[in-house]
């Protein structure tokens, strides 16, 4: 996969971490004694930013011998990542290519075992990812879950037409909005319409109309599944997504509802992969 991060963020990770130089690698004066740096999984991992774990180990002065893609996903204790160089250069990038590699990986983990699950019930179920990211983290975020097999459900507000409840209420509603979807689609002929609905009823009647996508938020399992059979009734041709509250011990039973898609946030939140380090000096 590529790179997510360009030179300079990666600088400012490094310049964040050692302003002014390695205090305990300069006391022990060790700093030019050779050696090596192996990162490996501690559990089954999907890798995620491994390309920028290597780039933060070179700008730190060290040299990349061996490293594994972002998606790449591994059984425990395997080695992954290899580096070479001078130990003031290997406590360089350490922690920060750990840091990188243990939040990229433990979402992309995350998103992998809710995409196989989703996948044995529903092949072709779409999983795609909030804006729910932590700010400061979208570009490693959106790196992740892609790592994952999933993709975002939206990048930002520029390339997208969602309405939301917060939007008709300056319409005078949904029933006065709804009026309006075919001007809408001819204004945006190359872009989907995406409408929420926060009821049953709210769904069925914006299915009666042109949209393309009908998100239903917050609806339990079993009373999505009813509603998918009413909707399919009146528009065969409108896809179904669930949002809210979808994590890996719900996301199978939404997919067996028969939506489309699923919009979730969760893979964002948890522990990171534990991810192992080890800095060895070179023999004489």
């Amino acid at each position: 996969m590529v790179n997510c991060l360009a030179d300079s963020e990666i600088e400012r990770f490094l310049e964040e971490d050692l302003p002014y130089g390695d205090l305990t690698t300069h006391l022990l004066g060790i700093g030019q004694q050779a050696g090596e740096i192996r990162f490996s999984t501690r559990h089954q991992t999907t890798l995620c930013c491994t390309e920028e774990a290597g780039r933060v180990l070179e700008k730190s002065g060290c040299r990349v011998v061996q490293q594994s893609a972002s998606g790449t996903r591994l059984a425990p204790h395997e080695t992954f990542l290899r580096a070479t160089g001078p130990a003031m250069a290997l406590h360089a990038g350490w922690k920060v290519a750990l840091n990188l590699l243990e939040y990229g990986s433990g979402i992309a983990t995350r998103t992998a075992g809710i995409v196989a699950a989703v996948r044995e019930v529903n092949p072709n179920i779409a999983v795609l990812t909030t804006r729910k990211n932590f700010p400061g983290t979208k570009k490693v975020a959106i790196k992740a879950i892609c790592a994952g097999g999933a993709l975002p459900h939206r990048l930002g507000l520029s390339e997208t037409v969602l309405v939301f409840k917060q939007h008709t209420v300056f319409l005078g509603g949904l029933e006065p909005f709804l009026q309006q979807i075919a001007a809408l689609k001819r204004q945006a002929l190359e872009t989907k319409i995406i409408v929420e609905a926060d009821t049953p009823e709210e769904a069925k009647r914006i299915a009666l109309t042109g949209v393309d996508v009908i998100q239903v938020d917050k609806l339990a399992p079993a009373r999505l599944k009813e509603l998918v059979g009413e909707i399919r009734q009146v528009n065969p041709g409108v896809k179904l997504s669930a949002a809210g509250g979808i994590n890996e011990q719900n996301a199978a039973e939404y997919a067996a509802s028969g939506v489309d898609i699923l919009v979730l946030s969760s893979v964002y939140f948890g522990k990171p992969a534990d991810i192992g380090a080890v800095i060895m000096a070179s023999e004489a």
